[in-house]
């Protein structure tokens, strides 16, 4: 078996996608006969607080699922202070840099892009090291910065991470894409740069459709996941009108906004919102064969993002109400994924609530069948790796 190491910055028990989808690329590259590693902090995500298991410790070594995870120590943090963000991601950094200096790693090495501090930081060692780099960019920083408006544009930060994302890219072995769009920015950046798309595809490993019905006649729709700026779930809430229409809204996540939303919703009881706080994966995918519809939402279209809850939904058959521009659009159209709003666009957002509300149960029901088996077709991860296999890219 061929060793590979996967650097990142999330991975369970951490929740959310980014954590979800490091894990199923690590399960499924070892399902492939690869003795697979991962590098990556203590366990400290959403909250910003080391979880209980690894408190008080430096570095822990542990197997999970056969996989081998090594964290590193890391000042973790969520303030909105500038100065305690870069102290916590410099905390990080600078112990990853050391490990990957001193320590002895595969000739294969899979380096998650962003955080781009990270992999600046990765690939410059690993260059230096004669590594095969695969570098895995989930999104484009620091152009999503720009758009989020997180980053000023021409500042001293901005300068720094054009520096940064131009040298992973020119000193990766090759780039996988998570969408077109950012294959297209990394060779209009490194002409010639070879590139490959991977799409965030689930591996939820269920052959048949489940629905529950639970008697509710309402249409249950829900957002799962980041309640954070990008997102903008808050915003979605004070703006989204169900006011005489056959929908509730039901809210599972944690994140920057989570008081915000709980304060919004004790405030307005009539507008049909329930939080449900974060569950852990397994009993979110249960409560989840109950509900109708998923809501996609990005604040703004952030070009090369094509959010991974498209696949994830659609390999449970629940159609999705995207919210978020770009190419989820071109997604979810041609795959007859759902219903798209116009991303920032709240009249176009309350039209569709509009329309799904006038959709039968029943047909929304039918509905997921058809999705369900889209997604088996078009959305089998087993199927994208031994792809990537074939053509030498692992």
């Amino acid at each position: 078996m061929e060793d590979l190491l996967i650097i990142s910055n999330y991975y369970p028990p951490e929740k959310g996608a980014a954590a979800n989808r490091i894990e199923q690329l690590a399960l499924k590259l070892q399902q492939h006969h690869y003795n697979v590693s991962v590098v990556c902090p203590l366990a400290n995500y959403p909250k910003g607080e080391v979880f209980p298991a690894y408190k008080g410790k430096f570095l822990v070594h542990e197997n999970l699922d056969g996989v081998k995870v090594s964290r590193l120590w890391i000042l973790p943090s969520v303030s909105k202070n500038l100065i305690v963000r870069l102290l916590s991601v410099f905390s990080f950094a600078g112990v990853l840099f050391f490990y990957l200096l001193f320590k002895k790693t595969p000739k294969k090495i899979i380096v998650q892009s962003p955080p781009l501090l990270l992999s600046f930081l990765s690939v410059f060692v690993l260059s230096f090291k004669n590594k095969k780099i695969i570098l895995n960019v989930s999104d484009l920083w620091p152009m999503a910065a720009l758009e989020l408006n997180a980053l000023k544009r021409g500042s001293f930060s901005h300068k720094v991470s054009l520096f940064f994302e131009r040298f992973i890219y020119k000193n990766a072995t090759l780039v996988l894409g998570q969408s077109n769009e950012i294959i297209q920015h990394v060779q209009e950046i490194i002409p010639g740069k070879r590139c490959f798309l991977y799409r965030n595809f689930p591996d939820h490993q269920i052959d048949q459709l489940t629905i529950v019905q639970d008697g509710n006649p309402k249409i249950k729709m829900f957002y799962a996941g980041l309640l954070g700026v990008a997102q903008g779930v808050l915003e979605v809430c004070q703006r989204m009108d169900l006011a005489g229409h056959n929908i509730e809204f039901h809210i599972f996540g944690d994140g920057a906004e989570k008081a915000a939303i709980e304060t919004y919703i004790q405030n307005h009881p009539e507008k049909n919102i329930v939080f449900h706080g974060m569950l852990d994966r397994s009993e979110l995918l249960q409560r989840l064969a109950s509900f109708d519809v998923a809501l996609v939402p990005l604040k703004t279209r952030i070009f090369g993002s094509v959010p991974s809850k498209i696949f994830e939904y659609g390999a449970l058959g629940i159609p999705s109400l995207y919210f978020g521009g770009g190419e989820g659009e071109t997604i979810v159209a041609e795959n007859n994924l759902g219903w798209i709003a116009k991303v920032g666009d709240f009249e176009s957002l309350n039209l569709v609530l509009g329309e799904i509300s006038n959709t039968q149960k029943s047909k929304i029901q039918a509905m997921r069948k058809d999705v369900f088996e889209r997604a088996q077709t078009h959305f089998n991860l087993d199927r994208q790796i031994q792809k990537l296999i074939a053509e030498g890219v692992f």
